[in-house]
């Protein structure tokens, strides 16, 4: 399964994140899902982008989570150096690898990172 997980602040707009998720897509394929961490799950942005593709939105925990780009506030905040990577590998589920490290929007308003695990169909 290929997951796409967002960091974004609150206020993120549908349209920023739907094309955060055409350039991560375009990159490392579609994804099956999307996750967050669960004090973003309600953010309307979010919630929205998630009915317009069709997809489920998995809230899950990110504290913990080893992540290939590291970004020391993010770290101090959320305890993982990236909350879209952490995002997306939790909700991959066991053996998941990045294949999209994360890209920030061009507001910085949300930073998109694409995980899958083993099963997933090239």
């Amino acid at each position: 399964m290929r997951v796409a997980g967002f960091g974004c602040r609150a206020g993120v707009t549908h349209e920023a994140l739907a094309a955060l998720l055409g350039a991560a897509e375009a990159e490392a394929g579609p994804v099956a899902a999307l996750a967050c961490p669960p004090h973003r799950a309600e953010e309307p942005g979010l919630r929205a982008l998630a009915a317009a593709r069709r997809l489920p939105l998995k809230a899950v925990p990110v504290a913990g989570v080893e992540t290939p780009t590291r970004s020391a506030r993010i770290a101090e905040c959320y305890g993982t150096g990236s909350v879209a990577e952490a995002a997306a590998l939790v909700a991959a589920g066991p053996g998941a690898r990045i294949t999209r490290t994360r890209i920030v929007a061009p507001d910085g308003m949300a930073t998109c990172a694409i995980a899958e695990t083993k099963d997933t169909p090239e």
